[in-house]
Protein backbone atom coordinates (compact mmCIF):
# COMPACT_ATOMS: atom_id res chain seq x y z
CA UNK A 1 0.00 0.00 0.00
CA UNK A 2 1.38 3.62 -0.90
CA UNK A 3 1.45 6.52 1.11
CA UNK A 4 -1.49 8.06 -1.10
CA UNK A 5 -3.54 5.10 -0.53
CA UNK A 6 -2.59 4.65 3.71
CA UNK A 7 -5.26 5.30 5.44
CA UNK A 8 -4.86 8.36 7.93
CA UNK A 9 -4.58 7.73 11.55
CA UNK A 10 -6.91 9.37 13.48
CA UNK A 11 -6.35 12.09 15.13
CA UNK A 12 -6.88 13.05 19.33
CA UNK A 13 -10.26 14.84 18.58
CA UNK A 14 -11.28 11.66 16.69
CA UNK A 15 -10.58 9.45 19.23
CA UNK A 16 -12.03 11.09 22.05
CA UNK A 17 -15.54 11.44 19.64
CA UNK A 18 -15.44 7.71 18.75
CA UNK A 19 -14.89 6.84 22.12
CA UNK A 20 -17.65 9.57 23.66
CA UNK A 21 -19.71 7.63 20.72
CA UNK A 22 -19.12 4.24 22.34
CA UNK A 23 -20.26 5.46 25.50
CA UNK A 24 -23.55 7.44 24.44
CA UNK A 25 -24.47 4.18 22.57
CA UNK A 26 -23.54 1.57 25.35
CA UNK A 27 -25.01 4.64 28.23
CA UNK A 28 -27.02 2.17 29.43
CA UNK A 29 -24.79 -1.17 29.74
CA UNK A 30 -22.76 1.88 32.01
CA UNK A 31 -26.03 2.91 33.87
CA UNK A 32 -26.89 -0.91 34.89
CA UNK A 33 -23.01 -0.75 36.22
CA UNK A 34 -23.44 2.15 37.75
CA UNK A 35 -24.75 1.10 41.43
CA UNK A 36 -22.06 -1.48 41.61
CA UNK A 37 -18.88 1.13 40.55
CA UNK A 38 -20.60 3.74 43.15
CA UNK A 39 -20.59 1.05 45.72
CA UNK A 40 -16.79 0.10 45.59
CA UNK A 41 -16.43 3.66 45.27
CA UNK A 42 -17.49 4.83 48.58
CA UNK A 43 -17.41 1.45 50.50
CA UNK A 44 -13.74 0.18 49.26
CA UNK A 45 -12.24 2.55 47.77
CA UNK A 46 -12.27 6.31 49.44
CA UNK A 47 -12.01 4.54 53.05
CA UNK A 48 -8.60 3.60 51.66
CA UNK A 49 -7.14 7.07 52.76
CA UNK A 50 -7.98 6.65 55.95
CA UNK A 51 -4.70 4.32 56.40
CA UNK A 52 -3.43 7.04 56.79
CA UNK A 53 -3.99 6.69 60.48
CA UNK A 54 -1.16 3.73 60.32
CA UNK A 55 1.31 6.37 60.54
CA UNK A 56 -0.28 8.31 63.35
CA UNK A 57 -0.75 8.65 66.92
CA UNK A 58 -4.16 9.40 65.67
CA UNK A 59 -6.66 10.52 68.25
CA UNK A 60 -10.52 10.93 67.08
CA UNK A 61 -10.92 14.08 69.08
CA UNK A 62 -7.53 15.56 67.02
CA UNK A 63 -8.95 14.06 63.71
CA UNK A 64 -6.75 12.83 60.84
CA UNK A 65 -4.91 16.55 60.38
CA UNK A 66 -4.75 17.38 63.65
CA UNK A 67 -3.04 13.66 64.82
CA UNK A 68 0.67 13.71 65.11
CA UNK A 69 2.74 12.06 62.67
CA UNK A 70 4.73 8.59 63.89
CA UNK A 71 6.36 7.49 60.22
CA UNK A 72 6.52 3.65 61.15
CA UNK A 73 6.41 3.42 64.69
CA UNK A 74 3.07 1.88 64.55
CA UNK A 75 4.64 -1.23 62.19
CA UNK A 76 8.00 -1.37 64.38
CA UNK A 77 5.45 -2.08 67.22
CA UNK A 78 3.46 -4.80 65.83
CA UNK A 79 6.71 -6.95 65.12
CA UNK A 80 7.30 -6.01 68.97
CA UNK A 81 4.06 -6.13 71.09
CA UNK A 82 3.79 -9.24 72.72
CA UNK A 83 -0.29 -9.72 71.95
CA UNK A 84 0.07 -8.51 68.25
CA UNK A 85 2.76 -11.32 67.83
CA UNK A 86 0.44 -13.93 69.66
CA UNK A 87 -2.71 -13.04 67.67
CA UNK A 88 -0.24 -13.38 64.40
CA UNK A 89 0.62 -16.76 65.39
CA UNK A 90 -2.91 -17.55 66.00
CA UNK A 91 -4.41 -16.14 62.66
CA UNK A 92 -1.65 -18.16 60.64
CA UNK A 93 -2.13 -21.61 62.27
CA UNK A 94 -5.51 -21.12 62.28
CA UNK A 95 -5.19 -19.97 58.61
CA UNK A 96 -3.37 -23.08 57.42
CA UNK A 97 -5.29 -25.22 59.40
CA UNK A 98 -8.35 -23.92 57.27
CA UNK A 99 -6.82 -24.50 53.79
CA UNK A 100 -5.01 -27.40 54.84
CA UNK A 101 -8.55 -29.45 55.63
CA UNK A 102 -11.66 -26.82 55.15
CA UNK A 103 -10.26 -25.60 51.70
CA UNK A 104 -10.23 -29.04 49.97
CA UNK A 105 -13.72 -30.20 52.17
CA UNK A 106 -15.62 -28.98 49.06
CA UNK A 107 -13.78 -30.43 46.35
CA UNK A 108 -14.28 -33.83 48.06
CA UNK A 109 -18.34 -33.25 48.88
CA UNK A 110 -18.26 -32.44 45.01
CA UNK A 111 -16.92 -35.17 43.91
CA UNK A 112 -18.62 -37.64 45.76
CA UNK A 113 -22.29 -36.12 44.82
CA UNK A 114 -20.69 -36.54 41.36
CA UNK A 115 -20.25 -40.28 42.13
CA UNK A 116 -23.99 -41.01 43.13
CA UNK A 117 -25.99 -42.25 40.16
CA UNK A 118 -29.52 -41.09 41.69
CA UNK A 119 -30.16 -37.70 41.06
CA UNK A 120 -32.44 -37.34 43.54
CA UNK A 121 -30.18 -38.35 46.52
CA UNK A 122 -28.04 -35.62 45.36
CA UNK A 123 -30.49 -32.84 45.79
CA UNK A 124 -31.12 -34.23 48.98
CA UNK A 125 -27.65 -34.33 50.32
CA UNK A 126 -26.82 -30.94 48.45
CA UNK A 127 -30.11 -29.46 50.23
CA UNK A 128 -29.08 -30.73 53.25
CA UNK A 129 -25.25 -29.57 53.50
CA UNK A 130 -26.01 -25.78 51.80
CA UNK A 131 -28.16 -25.02 54.97
CA UNK A 132 -25.80 -24.16 57.67
CA UNK A 133 -24.32 -21.46 55.37
CA UNK A 134 -27.45 -19.50 55.76
CA UNK A 135 -27.32 -19.81 59.99
CA UNK A 136 -25.34 -17.27 61.66
CA UNK A 137 -21.94 -17.75 63.53
CA UNK A 138 -24.33 -16.83 66.85
CA UNK A 139 -26.23 -19.83 65.93
CA UNK A 140 -23.61 -22.39 64.94
CA UNK A 141 -21.55 -21.64 68.34
CA UNK A 142 -24.92 -22.46 70.63
CA UNK A 143 -25.58 -25.21 68.35
CA UNK A 144 -22.14 -26.42 68.88
CA UNK A 145 -22.41 -25.51 72.44
CA UNK A 146 -25.30 -27.98 72.84
CA UNK A 147 -23.67 -31.23 71.20
CA UNK A 148 -20.00 -30.53 72.48
CA UNK A 149 -20.34 -28.62 75.60
CA UNK A 150 -20.11 -29.36 78.94
CA UNK A 151 -24.37 -29.90 79.27
CA UNK A 152 -24.09 -31.20 75.69
CA UNK A 153 -25.29 -34.30 74.17
CA UNK A 154 -21.57 -35.88 73.63
CA UNK A 155 -20.85 -35.17 77.37
CA UNK A 156 -24.26 -36.93 78.26
CA UNK A 157 -23.43 -40.24 75.97
CA UNK A 158 -20.23 -40.32 77.70
CA UNK A 159 -21.29 -39.59 81.18
CA UNK A 160 -23.58 -42.73 80.52
CA UNK A 161 -21.02 -45.28 79.55
CA UNK A 162 -18.69 -44.13 82.50
CA UNK A 163 -16.03 -42.20 80.59
CA UNK A 164 -17.05 -38.70 81.84
CA UNK A 165 -17.31 -35.06 80.03
CA UNK A 166 -14.81 -34.19 77.62
CA UNK A 167 -14.69 -30.18 77.95
CA UNK A 168 -14.33 -29.72 74.30
CA UNK A 169 -15.20 -26.20 73.83
CA UNK A 170 -13.18 -24.70 76.66
CA UNK A 171 -10.01 -26.60 75.70
CA UNK A 172 -7.56 -24.22 74.72
CA UNK A 173 -5.59 -27.38 73.00
CA UNK A 174 -7.97 -28.52 70.69
CA UNK A 175 -9.59 -25.03 70.00
CA UNK A 176 -7.80 -24.43 66.77
CA UNK A 177 -9.15 -27.91 64.93
CA UNK A 178 -12.44 -26.95 66.78
CA UNK A 179 -12.53 -23.81 64.66
CA UNK A 180 -11.68 -25.23 61.98
CA UNK A 181 -14.24 -28.21 62.17
CA UNK A 182 -16.94 -25.57 62.45
CA UNK A 183 -16.09 -23.80 59.35
CA UNK A 184 -15.89 -27.23 57.37
CA UNK A 185 -19.20 -27.94 58.55
CA UNK A 186 -20.69 -24.59 57.90
CA UNK A 187 -19.30 -23.66 54.60
CA UNK A 188 -18.31 -27.10 53.09
CA UNK A 189 -21.94 -27.43 51.23
CA UNK A 190 -21.76 -23.99 49.94
CA UNK A 191 -18.10 -24.25 48.42
CA UNK A 192 -19.42 -26.93 46.92
CA UNK A 193 -21.78 -25.36 44.31
CA UNK A 194 -18.82 -24.20 42.58
CA UNK A 195 -17.04 -27.31 41.85
CA UNK A 196 -20.00 -29.27 41.45
CA UNK A 197 -21.01 -26.44 38.51
CA UNK A 198 -17.52 -26.87 37.68
CA UNK A 199 -17.81 -31.03 37.42
CA UNK A 200 -21.05 -30.23 34.97
CA UNK A 201 -19.27 -28.63 32.49
CA UNK A 202 -17.41 -31.63 31.76
CA UNK A 203 -18.24 -33.38 28.72
CA UNK A 204 -19.81 -36.72 28.97
CA UNK A 205 -17.21 -37.93 25.81
CA UNK A 206 -14.36 -38.08 28.15
CA UNK A 207 -16.14 -40.26 30.36
CA UNK A 208 -17.66 -42.61 28.07
CA UNK A 209 -13.67 -42.61 26.26
CA UNK A 210 -12.19 -43.52 29.46
CA UNK A 211 -15.25 -46.15 30.68
CA UNK A 212 -14.02 -47.85 26.84
CA UNK A 213 -10.27 -47.45 27.32
CA UNK A 214 -11.02 -49.73 30.69
CA UNK A 215 -10.71 -46.75 33.24
CA UNK A 216 -12.85 -47.49 36.85
CA UNK A 217 -14.75 -45.19 38.55
CA UNK A 218 -11.35 -44.28 40.62
CA UNK A 219 -9.54 -43.57 37.12
CA UNK A 220 -12.06 -41.77 35.99
CA UNK A 221 -12.50 -39.13 38.76
CA UNK A 222 -8.19 -38.99 39.23
CA UNK A 223 -7.97 -38.46 35.37
CA UNK A 224 -10.79 -36.88 34.02
CA UNK A 225 -12.84 -34.75 36.78
CA UNK A 226 -9.86 -33.52 38.63
CA UNK A 227 -7.72 -31.98 35.58
CA UNK A 228 -11.36 -30.88 34.74
CA UNK A 229 -12.28 -28.96 37.55
CA UNK A 230 -8.28 -27.66 38.20
CA UNK A 231 -8.16 -24.12 36.84
CA UNK A 232 -11.28 -23.32 39.22
CA UNK A 233 -9.77 -25.33 42.30
CA UNK A 234 -6.29 -23.41 41.26
CA UNK A 235 -8.76 -20.02 40.72
CA UNK A 236 -10.24 -20.40 44.29
CA UNK A 237 -7.00 -21.50 46.03
CA UNK A 238 -4.97 -17.76 44.74
CA UNK A 239 -8.40 -16.03 46.37
CA UNK A 240 -8.15 -17.98 49.32
CA UNK A 241 -4.65 -17.02 49.58
CA UNK A 242 -5.56 -13.02 49.79
CA UNK A 243 -7.38 -13.76 52.92
CA UNK A 244 -4.88 -15.77 54.67
CA UNK A 245 -4.67 -13.49 57.82
CA UNK A 246 -8.35 -12.91 57.74
CA UNK A 247 -10.12 -16.18 59.69
CA UNK A 248 -13.33 -15.31 60.95
CA UNK A 249 -14.12 -12.24 63.50
CA UNK A 250 -17.64 -12.86 64.93
CA UNK A 251 -16.33 -16.71 65.08
CA UNK A 252 -13.39 -16.23 67.03
CA UNK A 253 -15.20 -13.10 69.09
CA UNK A 254 -17.83 -15.09 70.60
CA UNK A 255 -15.92 -18.26 71.49
CA UNK A 256 -12.84 -15.89 72.70
CA UNK A 257 -14.06 -16.00 76.03
CA UNK A 258 -13.90 -19.46 76.76
CA UNK A 259 -10.70 -20.26 75.91
CA UNK A 260 -8.59 -17.25 76.51
CA UNK A 261 -6.92 -14.93 74.12
CA UNK A 262 -3.94 -16.77 73.86
CA UNK A 263 -5.68 -19.58 71.92
CA UNK A 264 -8.37 -16.97 70.41
CA UNK A 265 -6.96 -14.06 69.79
CA UNK A 266 -6.00 -12.75 66.20
CA UNK A 267 -5.71 -10.07 64.53
CA UNK A 268 -9.54 -9.23 63.31
CA UNK A 269 -10.12 -9.40 67.25
CA UNK A 270 -7.11 -7.90 68.39
CA UNK A 271 -8.33 -4.78 65.76
CA UNK A 272 -11.46 -4.80 67.57
CA UNK A 273 -10.19 -4.69 71.37
CA UNK A 274 -6.75 -2.71 70.68
CA UNK A 275 -8.33 -0.12 67.98
CA UNK A 276 -12.11 0.16 68.92
CA UNK A 277 -12.08 -0.43 72.55
CA UNK A 278 -8.90 0.25 73.76
CA UNK A 279 -8.23 3.43 71.71
CA UNK A 280 -5.20 2.50 70.17
CA UNK A 281 -5.94 3.52 66.56
CA UNK A 282 -2.86 3.48 65.09
CA UNK A 283 -1.63 0.50 65.58
CA UNK A 284 -4.90 -1.01 65.14
CA UNK A 285 -5.00 0.30 61.68
CA UNK A 286 -1.21 -0.39 61.10
CA UNK A 287 -2.31 -3.85 61.51
CA UNK A 288 -5.27 -3.96 58.81
CA UNK A 289 -2.95 -2.86 56.85
CA UNK A 290 -0.41 -5.29 56.96
CA UNK A 291 -2.78 -7.67 56.38
CA UNK A 292 -3.55 -6.19 53.26
CA UNK A 293 -0.27 -5.71 52.18
CA UNK A 294 0.29 -9.21 52.96
CA UNK A 295 -2.94 -10.56 51.47
CA UNK A 296 -1.96 -8.45 48.39
CA UNK A 297 1.57 -9.78 48.24
CA UNK A 298 0.01 -13.70 48.02
CA UNK A 299 -2.20 -13.31 45.36
CA UNK A 300 0.41 -11.64 42.90
CA UNK A 301 3.30 -14.13 44.24
CA UNK A 302 0.94 -17.31 44.05
CA UNK A 303 -0.53 -16.21 40.62
CA UNK A 304 3.61 -15.51 39.36
CA UNK A 305 3.82 -19.26 40.68
CA UNK A 306 1.21 -20.75 38.98
CA UNK A 307 1.48 -18.85 35.98
CA UNK A 308 5.18 -20.50 35.93
CA UNK A 309 4.01 -24.04 36.40
CA UNK A 310 2.28 -23.46 33.26
CA UNK A 311 -1.56 -23.14 34.49
CA UNK A 312 -3.85 -20.52 33.81
CA UNK A 313 -3.67 -17.75 36.89
CA UNK A 314 -5.82 -15.72 38.02
CA UNK A 315 -4.58 -12.52 35.69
Amino acid sequence: MTDRTRPLAPTAGQRRTTLWSRMRRERWSYLFILPGALFFAVFAYLPLAGNVVAFQDFSPFRGIVGSTFVGLQNFAAIFTDPEVLTALGNTVLISALQIVFAFPAPIALALLLNSLISGRIQRLVQAVVYLPHFISWVVVVAIWQDVLGGDGVVNGLLTTIGVGPQHLMTDPSTFKALITGQVIWKEVGWGTIIFFAAISTISNDLYESAAMDGAGAWRRMLHVTLPGIMPVIVLLLILRLGTVLTVGFEQLLLQQGAVGKDAAQVLDTFTYFRGVLGGDWGLAAAAGLFKGVVGTAMVIGANAVVKRLGAEGLF
